[in-house]
């Protein structure tokens, strides 16, 4: 999982088995962010934009209570739409600038198939091809 800014850089990564859900790593990658000058320690992220998967209304009051909006879609089988608000939603649309982060760490062969035994690695590569990427942003 990733957390990314605004301009598509990554900002937190955190990589776990593929057979959880993703709701219960969301708070976990939030706390990822290690940019100085960005997330917990200098200014504070305003809102959070992430897909239907995280449609999670405890995930939005714990959020909240931390002063951030998360612009996520109700799923079609939630009747209980309480923090609905399509001003909100409005924002959705700028989801595609994580789905291009996607991509260009797709870019990286070593990443787009997992090789390596060890979780340690393959987060050595991770974080490798993260800071090309930031270095090629700035």
């Amino acid at each position: 999982m990733v957390v990314v800014d605004g301009a598509g850089v990554p900002l937190g990564i955190h990589v776990a088995s593929a057979s959880v859900a993703e709701i219960t790593l969301a708070p976990s990658t939030l706390k990822a962010i290690r940019v100085p000058g960005c997330g917990r320690r200098g200014h504070k992220s305003v809102r959070v934009i992430a897909d239907r998967a995280y449609d999670s209304d405890p995930f939005r009051t714990a959020q909240a209570k931390r002063g951030i909006t998360v612009i996520v879609p109700y799923r079609s089988n939630n009747l209980h739409r309480r923090f609905e608000d399509g001003r909100g939603l409005r924002r959705y649309h700028h989801r595609w600038i994580v789905e291009r982060t996607f991509a260009w760490l797709g870019g990286f062969r070593r990443l787009l198939v997992r090789h390596e035994r060890r979780t340690s690695m393959y987060l050595a590569f991770l974080y490798f091809a993260s800071a090309l990427i930031a270095l090629r942003r700035s």
